[in-house]
């Protein structure tokens, strides 16, 4: 189990009972990471899909089938799961906040960074947790990344590169719709490289974002077209600079390239994915020329957000004012997109 995830089990716990909005494969991966936890319960399931709606009772046979987010929270619930089209989440997040019930929602939290920051007012103002789907911060690669930064064990951060290519492009209409998605591959893949990086690096200012974006090979020329490849370099504070790149479809030779290498003054450290693997990473440190592993594959990370989130709110976890680092996310996607 993910030591983030076992941490929040520790204490024992009344379960919480829970309705999911949406369960195509990932609300249904991470319904089914809830519920191996035994700290919830599913009590109601919305989707318009019957096929994902059969799906999913065979996880929660005995939840009751449900229309939509209005008749899930005529339930007594405490949270809802919240796994939807992108252009609902913040309008979903509110609702649901607003009537007194916690929020696990997917990324992003919103299409823009106000999206997020009212979803994050919304939480403050109703005193309830809320949890968004940034799942590589519960790879064991990565944790482990962050615990020698975070003790100086790699020195001074001065650069890091982040890369997520993926060989496929999204299979939904919608993500091409930039006003339903709110941007191509940067707001899908690029969130959870720019929050790998600020994450690890304990949120310093970005004080300056270039920033380079493209469709089918050419430069963006149309304010509602969505890039399928881009790249942006962040500069800090401090005067390091994080480099990102992400892409749908390219042609790089295997399903995806996925990796985050960090350099420091005393050392380096990396994150990468196993031939191509969306599921399989390794994590290396570096002194000099040597490297030594920190971790290798099997690791149990998918769906481990939404357990840890179940978990927290078991126990009786309110609002956290961890989750407006979610704002300065949203913030930095806001900026790749208007210098782009």
């Amino acid at each position: 189990m993910n030591r983030l995830v076992e941490r929040s089990l520790q204490t024992r716990v009344k379960p919480v009972r829970l309705g999911f909005l949406g369960v195509g494969w990932i609300g249904r991966n991470r319904m089914e990471a809830i519920l191996r936890t035994q700290v919830a319960q599913a009590v109601a399931i919305a989707d318009p899909s019957e096929d994902m709606l059969k799906e999913a009772l065979r996880l929660a046979p005995d939840a009751e089938i449900v229309g939509d987010l209005d008749a899930l929270l005529s339930h007594d619930l405490d949270g809802v799961v919240i796994a939807t089209p992108s252009a609902l989440h913040a309008k979903q997040s509110v609702q649901a906040l607003q009537a007194g019930v916690a929020v696990f929602c997917q990324k992003p939290l919103g299409r823009s960074a106000a999206e997020a920051e009212a979803v994050v007012d919304a939480a403050k103002s109703a005193d309830r947790l809320l949890g968004v789907d940034l799942s590589y911060r519960y790879t064991e690669g990565m944790q482990r990344i962050r615990d020698l930064i975070r003790s100086d064990e790699l020195g001074t951060v001065f650069a890091a590169d982040l890369v997520f290519h993926n060989a496929y492009g999204p299979d939904k209409s919608w993500f091409y719709d930039k006003s339903l998605s709110g941007g191509g591959c940067v707001i899908d893949l690029g969130v959870h490289l720019i929050d790998m990086a600020l994450w690890c690096l304990d949120f310093p200012a970005v004080v300056d974002t270039t920033s380079a974006l493209m469709k089918g090979g050419e430069p963006i020329s149309a304010a509602g077209d969505v890039e399928d490849f881009a790249v942006a370099t962040l500069t800090l504070a401090s005067g390091a600079v994080i480099r990102l790149a992400c892409s749908w479809g390219l042609q790089a030779g295997c399903d995806a390239v996925i990796g985050a290498d960090f350099f420091g003054t005393g050392g380096g450290a990396s994150f990468k994915n196993v031939e191509g693997s969306f599921y399989d990473f390794t994590a290396r440190r570096f002194r000099g020329t040597s490297s030594e592993d920190l971790v290798v594959p099997p690791d149990d990370w998918g769906g481990q957000a939404a357990a840890d989130w179940a978990a927290r709110l078991a126990r009786g976890q309110a609002y956290n004012s961890s989750c407006e680092r979610l704002v300065d996310v949203a913030k930095v996607i806001d900026a790749i997109y208007r210098h782009a």
